[in-house]
């Protein structure tokens, strides 16, 4: 068990003696306060506060982050207040303290919406004083490591959390050391049979792999040393929760996954980071489009590293990570460099415009757009939601047309361009140039793309944007602003949509029966019509779903009315475009003639799933989302479908299977090939077909080559 005097030695070796002295005097105080308490594991509770201490000294941290480590649970499990705090150890190590203490003093209705203020206030005081975060990560790292003493619903829904939450923020913060860890124990504790399954199959792979690993390295050191580059090569393990991750997303067997050899090199500078690519590239064949340069646009965390492929001996891949030994601490700790390198006196930078402090410089712009969100944000749960959306970005990279470099997540458009920019410009943003060419504003974002921003001051957002837009700082602003519009306006607004959308009927709100509409109303929970055109303006309903029911509903009181009895709502019929946003995902790659359902997005329109397919069983508490929808019986427009086939090992086949495509009048996407072993292949396409007919066709010329052992649709 650690003791005091075991930390201070620890943290000794960076810190002055009176800042030593100051922890202790904070230890003696916390251990005071937490007299008598036991964690439910049984051990002495000071002993958990130390082990954070301990976490945050090996990231050397200052001595008020160590202090208010050791003090974090004193305000909330011991009658001590935030007051005596700071007239003990001062403003800021209170302000620490308070920060990371919970809400424990107000009651909250659910768990989630506890969950929700807690974070809340967390963020909000860790956008003061970044170091909040850290001492929380460093918290929920050593609660992690203890959690064998819960029970087992409460391991679960802590390393959900974890797993949701808190690793994610680490690595936003490029804190890989604790981000890593965190996973790794989540995984174990949410999934603990794949977990012991995924170690023993590494266990069993890695007697394999030492043969040539150890060449591998050997090839590199001896290249490295010919070219007189001075280097440490380290050999990578790739983590568990990462190969489960990508075996999961991506559909891979351990062995696809595992089956690649991962090294680091570290060198001295920058200049030297780019000559060890030429050199590995002139040892080992790039794989193309692989290479990655996070030394120029360095990641959004921070993170600074050249990524490249090869093809290694065997035709085994081989990853290789090139970064400065600066850049690997920044790569370990993140933010936590800021500290790291004030303590150690480190003045000479290895990296380009002293980018050890970048992390800590794009920590703080995530933290200055969190604020912003949560000013417009109506209520925690959504100020929750949309972070936890803002934290799994996978980024582009676009221009402004000064050439500012501007990070984005994969999938925004030119509207979250605007509001990355700035606020007033994305409220009053209506077009857009892209590399010169007027684009819609819905248009998404490809790298490398110079984007300018077409502004007057009558625009405004429109509530159609929120079906396109991908950032929570978009939407977030987009929903402040309409929920702001003066209600007659909204109602206004509402009222004008609607009738757009039965004018093609002949009809208006007006000659919908008091009946059908009252029953509406009910069906969707709404008070008034009023309410019914507001929450249509504000952008809340979907003006042709409100005016596609309300035409069901006429359909069936004529229908009564001449027969005497009521028929089955008339479905929503798919064209693939229907006045609204309609969205066919890729898990299931629905076409017409399948079973579908049909769910109700504020984000996405209304998205099209294939009956059976896995994703929609997240949706079954929604049952007020699902429509119902069937396909239009002349839809001529083409669809994307999957098949999956094994095939013979024969120069050729690929070709062979192509030109059964193409004969029968089928588009192909993409096409991935896997080699299954040294008889079999696993070909991927996806096709452009008409509907599920032709899929069927297609698939019955695929299945007469001899080449082909099996084809499926998954």
């Amino acid at each position: 068990m650690l003791t005091i005097n075991e930390l201070s030695k620890n943290i000794g070796t960076y810190l002055q003696p009176d800042q030593v002295e100051k922890v202790q005097r904070a230890y003696q105080f916390g251990a005071k306060a937490h007299e008598g308490q036991k964690r439910i594991s049984g051990e002495p509770y000071i002993h958990h506060p130390l082990e954070v201490a301990r976490i945050l000294g090996d990231m050397h941290m200052d001595h008020p982050t160590l202090m208010a480590a050791i003090l974090h649970d004193v305000i909330e499990d011991t009658p001590t207040a935030k007051a005596e705090l700071k007239r003990k150890f001062g403003k800021g190590v209170a302000e620490l303290v308070d920060g990371v203490s919970k809400l424990d003093k107000i009651e909250f209705q659910t768990i989630a919406e506890a969950q929700a203020h807690n974070f809340r206030k967390m963020l909000m005081a860790m956008s003061n004083d970044i170091r909040v975060i850290l001492v929380k990560l460093a918290d929920r790292l050593h609660n992690m490591r203890t959690i064998e003493a819960l029970n087992p619903e409460k391991r679960r829904r802590i390393a959900r959390e974890t797993l949701e939450v808190y690793a994610p923020i680490a690595l936003r913060l490029g804190v890989n050391s604790i981000r890593l860890e965190l996973e790794e124990l989540g995984f174990k504790t949410l999934y603990p049979m794949r977990y012991r399954i995924l170690t023993e199959q590494i266990n069993k792979a890695r007697g394999h792999r030492k043969e040539i690993i150890t060449k591998i390295r050997s090839a590199l050191k001896r290249r490295m040393r010919q070219e007189k580059i001075p280097g440490q090569i380290i050999g990578r393990e790739k983590h568990l929760y990462g190969i489960y991750q990508k075996m999961r997303d991506q559909h891979l067997s351990f062995t696809e996954v595992y089956d690649v050899y991962a090294f680091r090199i570290l060198v001295d500078t920058v200049d030297t980071c780019y000559r060890s690519v030429g050199t590995v590239h002139n040892l080992y064949k790039p794989v193309p489009g692989k290479f990655k340069d996070y030394i120029a646009i360095p990641k959004t965390n921070g993170y600074q590293s050249l990524h490249t492929v090869l093809f290694g001996p065997y035709g085994v891949p081989i990853e290789i990570q090139i970064r400065t030994k600066e850049m690997n601490d920044v790569a370990e700790v993140g933010i936590a460099a800021h500290w790291l390198y004030k303590a150690e006196g480190k003045a000479k930078s290895t990296t380009r415009d002293g980018d050890r402090s970048s992390a800590h410089r794009r920590a703080r712009e995530w933290l200055r757009n969190i604020v912003e969100m949560n000013k417009a944000a109506g209520n925690p749960e959504e100020f929750f939601e949309n972070v936890k959306v803002d934290l799994f970005p996978d980024e582009v990279y676009v221009f402004t047309p000064k050439g500012k470099i501007m990070e984005l997540p994969r999938g925004s458009t030119a509207v979250d361009f605007a509001y990355a920019i700035h606020t007033d410009i994305g409220n009053q943003c209506v077009g857009a140039r892209i590399n010169r060419k007027l684009v819609p504003l819905g248009t998404q974002l490809a790298n490398g793309e110079t984007i300018e921003i077409i502004t007057a001051s009558s625009g405004r957002p429109n509530p159609a944007w929120l079906n396109f837009v991908a950032t929570a700082k978009a939407r977030t602003q987009i929903r402040h602003f309409l929920k702001n519009l003066q209600h007659n306006e909204a109602v206004a607004l509402g009222k004008r949509l609607l009738n757009r959308e039965l004018e093609p009927f002949a009809m208006n709100y007006q000659d919908i029966n008091e009946t059908d509409m009252q029953h509406l109303l009910k069906e969707n929970n709404i008070d008034t019509t009023d309410a019914l055109f507001e929450e249509i303006g504000l952008g809340n309903r979907m003006a042709p779903l409100i005016a596609r029911k309300l035409l069901a509903l006429d359909k069936q009181a004529t229908s009564k009315n001449k027969k005497g009895h009521n028929k089955e709502t008339v479905p929503l019929t798919i064209k693939g475009t229907e006045g609204m946003v309609v969205n066919f995902p890729k898990c299931c790659y629905p076409i017409p003639g399948d079973p579908i359902h049909g769910f109700v997005t504020s984000g996405r329109g209304i998205v099209i799933h294939r009956q059976g397919c896995k994703n929609i069983a997240e949706y079954q508490n929604h049952q007020e989302k699902w429509i119902h929808v069937e396909w239009e019986s002349d839809t001529e427009r083409e669809f994307q479908a999957k098949i999956r086939m094994n095939v013979n090992n024969q120069r050729g086949v690929l070709a062979t299977v192509a030109a059964a495509i193409a004969d029968a009048d089928a588009n192909i996407e993409n096409v991935e090939m896997r080699e299954r072993d040294d008889r079999y292949t696993s070909l991927r396409f996806i096709i452009e077909v008409r509907n599920r007919v032709h899929l069927a066709q297609v698939m019955r010329r695929i299945r007469l080559l001899k080449n082909v052992s099996q084809i499926v649709r998954p």
